[in-house]
């Protein structure tokens, strides 16, 4: 846990402005949104392998829908995964271990993807082939809130700062860090801590922007 000295020098909007807004969107205005936001993978896929391995997520909480991404993979080969938390057990990091670890999704429809509960309200899907976020060429990460340099305010639990934060200090090229959301969500600037693990890229339905 981060001292809390350190939490209050943060002055972000709160995350209930940006959940709001998430909510008053019907169904059918995410599925267009997220429709609008998929023509523009043709740019992230210039930087891609053949084959990539792709990490995504559920969309459970008005995200804007990762359902086309899921299709963009299946169209073109690539290797779409989803993301497990606490599939390690205890650890050296103790019985609360956030990295996160990923496992290949085998359904073409998110929905009908097995999945269980997490304590924090995430649907995961659990499977014996798990791949460290390093293995990855691409992970899109949720987010509530994201700025015109590429740092991210997520979803408050850490689980992405703490399983990318080894691989951004090294300085690796993968995975790539793609953020994927609505356009209200880009704000000015967000106040960035030391822990924070800023994106490579952002998509939204009215373009893609590199950092």
């Amino acid at each position: 846990m981060h001292p809390e000295s350190e939490k209050s020098k943060v002055n972000n909007p709160p995350r209930r402005l940006f959940t709001r807004q998430r909510r008053q969107l019907s169904d059918s205005a995410r599925r267009n949104l997220a429709q609008a936001a998929s023509l523009h993978l043709t740019k992230l896929q210039q930087r891609l392998p053949p084959h990539a391995k792709i990490g995504l997520y559920y969309d459970g909480f008005g995200e804007l829908p990762t359902q086309p991404l899921l299709d963009w993979c299946q169209h073109l080969g690539y290797l779409p995964y989803l993301p497990v938390v606490g599939s390690l057990g205890r650890t050296s990091y103790g019985n609360n271990d956030k990295r996160l670890r990923f496992v290949p999704v085998y359904h073409s429809k998110l929905v009908n993807v097995p999945t269980r509960i997490h304590q924090l309200g995430m649907k995961q899907n659990h499977s014996r082939a798990l791949l460290w976020a390093s293995e990855l060429d691409v992970i899109v990460c949720p987010l509530v809130a994201v700025d015109k340099s590429g740092n991210r305010m997520g979803m408050g639990g850490g689980f992405y700062d703490t399983t990318l934060g080894n691989s951004h200090r090294s300085g690796a090229k993968n995975p790539l860090k793609i953020g994927w959301c609505y356009d209200f969500q880009v704000v000015e600037q967000l106040q960035r801590q030391s822990w924070d693990v800023p994106l490579d890229g952002l998509i939204t339905p009215s373009g893609i922007r590199w950092f």
